[in-house]
């Protein structure tokens, strides 16, 4: 069984060696970063299996990376800082990571955390040959959107708020974002109007590929667009 690649982004030597120490007990391949913008080049170059990020890094701060990142790619991330306020674990999880723990923490749980966040999604994309590529497409001079092949029939509103989420797979939207992308020509700009239209677009993408979300609501926070096995595309 191949290892996994797990890599690490953390300027303070001490403890990317203590980082490095505990996950390689862990049966984990390690590979160690002091700097954002090296790193990013790296996870585009040649992915890891899982990214742990610290928020304060030189040439490119983590929360930037973080949000470079979701431009292109799932992969599972968990942030570190050494703030604790509120508002930086809510930026963290905005810009798309999957956990967030503040310094100083224990390294067993960051190990713990790493393999449940692993296991999670192993379970929700598990490797199987036989199984179909799931797409989305859109195309904005019709503006209309396509899952797994099927156009589905959206509202004015429902496929600006869609396109939002397509274009940004795993970044959370919080309400307010997700109106202001609606913009003044829509009427019932309210977070009740937000909820509305977020479930009935649930309920179209379900008819379409039942029993698998796409639309997920971040609790406290707002929504994100996660559809695992996927193929994106544009202008079909």
């Amino acid at each position: 069984m191949n290892q996994q690649h797990v890599m690490v982004v953390e300027d303070e030597a001490d403890l990317a060696a203590l980082l490095l120490d505990y996950l390689k007990h862990a049966g984990f391949q390690v590979s160690i970063f002091n700097d954002g913008l090296v790193a990013l080049a790296a996870i585009k170059s040649a992915p890891p299996d899982f990214v742990v990020l610290d928020l304060m890094l030189p040439g490119l701060d983590g929360l930037s990376v973080c949000k470079e990142l979701r431009r292109v790619s799932n992969l599972p991330l968990l942030m570190l800082t050494a703030k604790v306020e509120e508002i930086d674990r809510l930026l963290g999880l905005e810009a798309g990571a999957d956990d967030y723990m503040c310094k100083p923490f224990s390294p067993r749980e960051l190990v713990a955390r790493i393999k449940t966040i692993l296991r999670r999604c192993q379970y929700s994309n598990p490797a199987s040959p036989s199984k179909s590529v799931l797409t989305y497409e859109w195309n904005e001079s019709t503006q209309s959107i396509k899952i797994a092949g099927t156009t589905l029939d959206l509202t004015r509103s429902e496929y600006v708020l869609l396109l939002s989420l397509l274009r940004a797979p795993g970044q959370v939207f919080s309400r307010a974002q997700l109106l202001d992308k609606l913009g003044q020509d829509c009427i019932d700009v309210t977070d009740r109007a937000i909820d509305s239209h977020i479930k009935n677009l649930r309920k179209k993408i379900d008819a379409v590929i039942p029993d698998i979300p796409a639309i997920h609501s971040i609790y406290g926070l707002g929504y994100r667009f996660d559809l695992e096995t996927q193929e994106k595309k544009t202008g079909f």
